[in-house]
């Protein structure tokens, strides 16, 4: 993946656009773009991991229903919406 980019001073030529020339080298080679977008991705989950947060998110949804049940929380369906509106029945 490695990409080398040399640029020699031409003479006559000054640092700011020997710079110039380097950074539009830079910019076609598509180097910057591609390391930015791989920058912030996450690496694949294992598969036991992944179970782990299934497992997980059911028993949190079997809590909240139960919660529900007992009345000790709002149903989900009275509580959507945005602040100050009726509630979709």
């Amino acid at each position: 993946m490695a990409i080398n980019l040399e640029i020699t001073k031409n003479s006559n030529e000054s640092n700011a656009s020997m710079l110039r020339r380097f950074t539009k080298k830079v910019q076609g080679s598509g180097v910057l773009p591609r390391i930015r977008s791989i920058r912030y991705s996450k690496r694949k989950l294992s598969p036991y991991k992944v179970k782990m947060q299934r497992l997980s998110s059911i028993a949190l949804k079997a809590g909240i229903e139960e919660l529900i049940r007992m009345g000790k929380m709002a149903d989900r369906k009275e509580t959507q919406g945005r602040p100050g509106q009726k509630a979709k029945k």
